[in-house]
Order: C-alpha cells, then structure tokens, then sequence
C-alpha cells in the first residue's frame, strides 16, 4: 500500500467518527503522493521545486497518475502548487479507487443490505497495514494525519520525518490547510453578512 491509501484508510478507519474535511484530505492526500514519489525517485526537491526525475514503473495505479502529472519544464511546480492542483477532489477518487477495489464496503442498515449505509473499510490486508502504521505512530504518517485533522498533535513539527525534503512537504501541507481554513472562516463571514442584509439587519 502507498502513504495516501494508508491516510485514507486512517481517516475512515482509525478516527471515524472525527469530522474531517474533504479539503483538507485532500490537500493531505496530494502531499503523501509526493512523499512517495520521494522514495520512487520520481522526483527531487529543488528549494520548494518539484524536479521529475526518471518514470520508474509504479505499480499503483495513482501514484503513477500523480508522477505522470509533474510538471517537466522549467521552472518547475512549487510544493505548494502542486498541493492546490493535485489535491484538487483527490479523496473522493481515492475513495473510488479503494471502492472499485473492494477495500471499501457499504454498511448495511439493520441486517437489510439492500439499505445500504455509510462507507466502511473491508477487513483485508490492506486494512491492517494501514492499522500497524497508524499505531505504530509512524511519523510520515502521523504528521499528514494532523495536518489533516485526523489526529491531534502539532502540525509542522514532525520528529523523526525522513529527511528535508519530506520535511518541506509536511510544512507545506500544513499551511495549505491553514489557507484553505482561512478561505473556509471569510466565506462563512461573507454568507452571515449577507444573510443579515437580506434580513435587514
């Protein structure tokens, strides 16, 4: 499994019961798949630059969609951009993906299942991969999930992350999420006033 099925699967599994927002996930997702990327050496940071290096054969089909996305000319894609593009409804077709491959059910209602209910995760492999990650407080891992809501803790102090680069990233996540809470806090702001007009007051 790759770190944004695992995250995914962590928000679903690990902490259903936790509002999180669909944005934020995704901004979260987007920064995962980087990580990864990382590792497959598909691609370098250069200062906050997102450099392609070579194509290896990913096997997941995502994560080679998201390494056939980079930007390949100069000067290249900011972390920061790449966030806002990639992560652009990233966990609803990650949520697919898991679906299609049956690594998500519907939960039945009442023993009826044809009245199906929220979506769960499936008892597969997968599932407990993600579970041993989550538990054994892997940092990658735990610093997305706080970025992204899914678990308290301080978002932008990761211990223990890999190297710089993955540490750039992290930081980056975080303070998308914090803009995208920005833009969430001034629209609520501008729908109350403009209620308030129309209720004359």
């Amino acid at each position: 499994m790759t770190t944004p099925r695992d995250l995914l699967i962590a928000a679903m599994d690990m902490a259903p019961d936790r509002p999180v927002e669909q944005g934020d996930l995704s901004l979260a997702l987007a920064g995962a798949e980087v990580i990864d990327l990382f590792g497959a050496e598909a691609v370098v940071l250069d200062g906050d630059r997102l450099v392609p290096g070579h194509r290896p054969a990913l096997a997941d089909r995502l994560l080679d969609e998201a390494a056939a996305s980079l930007v390949t000319e100069a000067p290249y894609e900011s972390v920061g951009d790449w966030l806002w593009r990639r992560g652009r409804g990233l966990s609803a077709v990650y949520r697919d993906a898991l679906e299609s491959e049956g690594q998500l059910t519907r939960e039945g209602r009442h023993g009826m299942s044809f009245r199906a209910g929220r979506m769960v995760v499936a008892d597969t492999p997968a599932r407990r991969e993600a579970a041993d990650r989550w538990t054994s407080d892997e940092p990658v891992l735990a610093a997305l999930a706080e970025a992204a809501g899914i678990r308290d803790g301080q978002s932008g102090d990761s211990p223990g992350v890999p190297d710089d680069a993955v540490e750039t990233v992290l930081a980056a996540v975080h303070d998308a999420v914090m803009e995208l809470e920005a833009v969430r806090q001034r629209r609520a702001i501008e729908d109350a006033a403009f209620d308030n007009i129309w209720r004359g007051e």
